[in-house]
Order: structure tokens, then C-alpha cells, then sequence
């Protein structure tokens, strides 16, 4: 029973996110759209005429990824299906909005990351062909991982498990191989890898935990953990385990501080690596 009320009490924390995300879209298209008008035809389409954060997501999704080789209809069908099944996908989805919200000074207001930002456009496709994983679906996963990569220079296998709160900054170059975990909370900038190490089957991949901060261009290889709240430096090859809290830079990388009593990396976006209080 305490199970199940815990299990109601975080659904509904997640619909109020959801619900006042979605009021502050509307606002900032109506805004927008008699500001632009060239624009409102378009945000007309993409937000106001839609009844909610849900389907409006779904559609811009749409979107952005349809071709000849998949028309907007098939696409639209595998969404819907998708989001019905697992009202999780939109629960997430609020939270990386709410995420980038919180994170990323360029983020003026709901509405510009919402409809532009590719990193936040990626990983809800991917919340979609993980959905499809799931179930066995793997072609049409693996068509949706290449359309993605191929639209938004984001690579992510499919059966890549990615908490919520995730936050992908520009995205451009993020490759995530097939045994990776992404936890909760977890800021992960342009150009990052998690890849293996060779050509060695089995669990291969990172596993990165609730608060970690991946800096621009770091490289994790290997089937290792990056310990929560933990920091990796910008341009950094990480090959052994990080221990959580730990911040680590360098080829090959090197612990060079550890984090105080203040919130996880991934929530400040702080990529410096002072020394001071933070040196061993």
C-alpha cells in the first residue's frame, strides 16, 4: 500500500510539471505568434492548436524526424502507440524540459527548446525506440536510432535505459553504445562519448549514475561506472571507475577533486576544475 501511494504521489508531482510546462507554452506561443506573425501559422500547428503537452510533443517528433522512406502518419502511428503504453515517455519528457529549463542559460522560456533545441528532440525519440526495444521491435528501434543520427547528429542505441531529467546540451556528436546506462539528473554536453573499448561483445559500455556531469568532448570507454554527483572535465578520456562525488580530467583522467555540500555537477553546470577546496 505504501508502495502504491509513493507510486501515486510521484505521478501526480509529474503531471503538475507537465501541466504547468504546458501553460507556460501556450503562453510563450500565443506571445510569439503576435509578435511574428509569419511564425504563427507554424505555432499554431505546434502548440496552440493542440490539446496538450503529450500531443503536442508527439507531433513535433513527428515532425522533425519524417521522410518518404517513413511519412509522418506511419511515424505519428508508432508515437501515439508508444506514448499510450508507457505514459512514462511523457512524464520524462517534462522532466528533460524541466531540465533544461533549470540548466541551460540559453533557455529564455519553455518555448525555444522545445521546438528547436535537437538534443531534447533526440532523446525523446530515443525514449520512443527504447519503448520499441522493449517489445522486440528492433528493426523499426534501429530505424529510428539512424533517422535520429542522421537529423540531429545524436547516436544513441536503442536499448540504452536514460532516466529522467536528462539534459543534452547543443547534442552534436553524442554517440551512447548499446550497454550504457544513463541514471537520473545527468547533464551530458556536445561532442561525449560512451563507448566501448574494442570489438568485445557483452556488457561494454558505461554506466553513469543519478547527477553526473559528462563535460564537452569527454570520452568514457568500457564497461565502467561514473560514480553519482560526479564530474568529468571537458576534452577527458575516462578508462577506470569514478568514484561518486569525484570530479576527474585528463588522457587518460585523473581524479582532481571531489564535490562539496552543494547540489550535483549536473545541476550547476559547473565545468571548471578548481582546485582550493576541491583538491585531494
Amino acid at each position: 500500500m505504501a508502495m502504491d501511494s509513493l507510486d501515486v504521489a510521484v505521478r501526480e508531482a509529474a503531471e503538475s510539471v507537465e501541466q504547468s510546462l504546458w501553460r507556460r507554452l501556450r503562453a510563450d506561443a500565443a506571445r510569439v505568434a503576435e509578435e511574428e506573425s509569419g511564425l504563427a501559422p507554424f505555432l499554431y500547428d505546434a502548440v496552440l492548436a493542440r490539446d496538450g503537452f503529450g500531443p503536442a510533443l508527439a507531433a513535433l517528433l513527428v515532425r522533425k524526424l519524417a521522410d518518404r522512406a517513413m511519412p509522418e502518419d506511419r511515424l505519428a502511428a508508432v508515437v501515439r502507440d508508444a506514448m499510450e503504453s508507457d505514459p512514462a515517455i511523457v512524464d520524462a519528457a517534462a522532466a528533460d524540459l524541466a531540465a533544461i529549463l533549470a540548466r541551460d542559460p540559453a533557455a529564455d522560456g519553455c518555448l525555444t527548446p522545445f521546438l528547436y533545441f535537437k538534443g531534447f528532440h533526440a532523446l525523446q525519440w530515443h525514449r520512443v525506440a527504447n519503448w520499441l526495444w522493449k517489445r522486440q521491435r528492433h528493426d523499426l528501434a534501429h530505424f529510428l536510432q539512424s533517422r535520429v543520427s542522421e537529423a540531429f547528429a545524436v547516436d544513441i542505441h536503442p536499448a540504452v535505459p536514460v532516466g529522467r531529467g536528462v539534459f543534452i546540451d547543443h547534442g552534436t556528436g553524442v554517440v551512447i553504445g548499446e550497454t550504457a546506462v544513463i541514471g537520473n539528473d545527468v547533464s551530458i554536453l556536445q561532442n561525449v562519448t560512451l563507448g566501448g573499448t574494442g570489438k568485445e561483445h557483452g556488457d561494454r559500455h558505461p554506466k553513469v549514475r543519478d547527477g553526473v556531469l559528462l563535460s564537452a568532448g569527454a570520452k568514457v570507454l568500457g564497461n565502467i561506472t561514473i560514480g553519482a554527483h560526479a564530474k568529468v572535465g571537458a576534452g577527458s578520456v575516462v578508462l577506470k571507475d569514478v568514484p561518486g562525488c569525484a570530479t576527474v580530467a585528463g588522457v587518460p583522467a585523473k581524479v582532481v577533486g571531489w564535490c562539496r555540500d552543494e547540489p550535483a555537477p549536473a545541476l550547476t553546470m559547473d565545468q571548471s576544475l578548481q582546485q582550493g577546496d576541491y583538491s585531494i
